[in-house]
């Protein structure tokens, strides 16, 4: 009895110890990660590459694949590119089996790591910031440093009942014919995926297996095979999360299952030749260092198979589930708002995109080809994106992130704002050439044109399109210009307006002008002065480069 409560205990503070780690290390991490995935995934191959370091880094490739799910509902990186930084959140996971292997089983750490529990909670209630969540990092280290220890004594009363005799015989052990072999390989395979389904963790079950190795109450050979469950046990969490999710998470989720599934089948196929290898290099290496060593190869093995046929892969998945979602209900998924980063980027592309179907549809209403575009359409679209920012699950967590949060919401209530007055009323042939209306209309134009430049440019191979792009807020020296010119055109448009309400009213009198024919040119003038100034507004805060806000920058 005393033994089972050492080991479940030992699981307990493990896992207690993994969770408060990972959650301090991504809150010390905060957007960086986001930024890091986003930028970094430019191919599968470099995303693989990183997707396995800040995996390594936070502890939790959960947190890297749910990060994933929001870049890519955003537009920010393909469906490939998401499935490399998957695949590598799987090879940089095995990092905390090798912290086990190669400290947690073979030196007692609870006298280092009861210090280490109360220096690292005192930080984290005491300061703030990235401070404490350093002081988290350090308590939950030491917790799972004690929970190996624990884990440690109870497996060594474990071994004192428990031998490789009484478990199913494996492949590679001696004396075992193949047809009991594969039938005790597939048993235990079986009990590891069992082992991670309830723990919920294979960093746990994988820690349980080494430390049992290591009192011998399992042999290297059982070990590896306990391994390959574990590893397929991994996509049960993944799973479960994906039931009621956005179709990407499912995709994903699916993704991650049949990964799992292709790197178990090559590992029981290769079982006899891997535990030959081990067996050979058991002599000269530690046995928890070579089935640390095999949990990591096998995730690599698995990625470098299916890392050159991403694109295949990803159209597989895509055949198997299939997507209803039009392109603003995939963008604005709800999964998106865990990352302020990913959710002001996801609604600021979406405000461009209905500024340049706005401007464009204006633009060619003015020059009589057709209608202005529809209203409720655009009006819909931006009170969904209202919304969307609304449900924000977290405040933004720095001065930047919280400067594009509120130049977005700038945009957005200029966008609002134009898309209200080109709804007013028709636009075909509100001006003739040559007066003084037509001119109006014609720097309005100026305006829309450029206006939708700039948002073709921010919404290209973005969340609305076919590619993906990378967060960025740069402005190139094309829409530098651009903006200049709408600045230039709106400010005299305005001039031309409030100049021209006079004369205008002043033609009445002489009988030039009737009083119903005067105020309709004055409202056309006023209309198109409201067009202008907004659609300006809108693509200068788009880009950042708005007017004054109390936080001390432009937006």
């Amino acid at each position: 009895m005393t033994t089972l409560v050492a080991i479940l205990g030992g699981v307990g503070l493990f896992l207690l110890g993994m969770t408060v780690m990972t959650d301090s290390l991504k809150s010390l991490a905060g957007s960086s990660l986001r930024a890091v995935l986003g930028k970094a995934a430019a191919t599968p191959v470099s995303g693989a590459f990183w997707g396995a370091i800040v995996t390594l880094l936070v502890q939790s490739s959960s947190a890297v694949t749910m990060t994933t799910i929001g870049l890519v509902n955003a537009g920010l990186l393909t469906f490939p590119q998401g499935l490399g930084l998957v695949f590598g959140a799987n090879v940089g996971t095995t990092g905390t089996g090798w912290l086990v292997a190669l400290i947690g089983v073979r030196v007692s750490l609870s006298a280092y790591a009861l210090p280490l529990i109360f220096v690292g909670a005192l930080t984290r209630l005491l300061a703030s910031g990235r401070i404490a969540a350093g002081g988290g990092a350090l308590a939950g280290f030491a917790l799972v440093l004690y929970g190996l220890t624990t884990l440690q004594q109870g497996m060594g009363g474990l071994a004192e009942s428990l031998n490789p005799a009484d478990l199913p015989a494996v492949l590679g052990m001696p004396g075992v014919s193949w047809f009991s072999g594969v039938s005790g390989l597939l048993t235990l395979v079986l009990v590891g995926l069992a082992m991670t389904a309830v723990m919920q963790s294979s960093t746990a079950a994988i820690a349980v297996t080494i430390s049992a190795f290591f009192a011998g109450a399992v042999s290297l050979e059982q070990g590896a095979a306990l391994i390959i469950g574990q590893n397929i046990g991994t996509a049960t969490s993944s799973a479960l999360a994906a039931i009621g999710a956005s179709v990407t998470a499912k995709r994903l989720a699916l993704a991650y299952v049949l990964f799992k599934l292709i790197a178990a089948l090559i590992a029981i196929v290769a079982f006899p030749l891997t535990t030959r290898l081990m067996q050979g290099l058991s002599s000269t290496l530690d046995g928890t260092t070579l089935l640390a060593a095999y949990h990591t190869a096998y995730n690599v093995v698995g990625v470098a198979v299916l890392l050159p046929a991403t694109r295949w892969f990803a159209r597989t998945v895509t055949r198997m589930l299939p997507s209803r979602e039009t392109p603003l209900e995939r963008a604005l998924d709800p999964s998106a708002l865990a990352s302020p980063v990913i959710a002001i980027e996801t609604a600021r592309r979406v405000v461009a995109d209905v500024l340049g179907t706005t401007a464009a549809s204006a633009s060619a209403a003015l020059a009589g080809h057709r209608d202005a575009p529809d209203a409720a359409t655009a009006a819909t679209t931006l009170a969904d994106v209202r919304r969307f920012l609304s449900a924000l699950k977290e405040p933004p967590e720095t001065g930047e992130e919280r400067f594009r949060l509120t130049s977005t919401l700038h945009a957005l209530d200029h966008a609002a704002r134009l898309a209200e007055a080109v709804a007013a009323g028709e636009l075909r042939g509100v001006a003739a050439p040559g007066s003084p209306e037509g001119d109006a209309a014609a720097l309005c134009d100026i305006t829309l044109r450029n206006a939708q430049f700039i948002a073709d440019a921010i919404t290209a191979e973005s969340a609305l399109s076919a590619q993906a792009t990378p967060i960025g807020w740069g402005m190139s020296a094309a829409e530098d210009t651009a903006l200049a010119e709408m600045a230039a055109a709106a400010r005299k448009l305005q001039t031309m307006q409030r100049e021209g309400r006079a004369s205008v009213l002043a033609a009445v009198a002489p009988g030039a002008l009737t009083a119903s024919e005067a105020f309709a040119r004055i409202e056309t003038m006023r209309r198109l002065d409201q067009i202008a100034s907004h659609a300006w507004r809108t693509s200068a805060h788009l880009l950042g480069q708005g007017e004054p806000v109390v936080i001390g920058r432009n937006a």
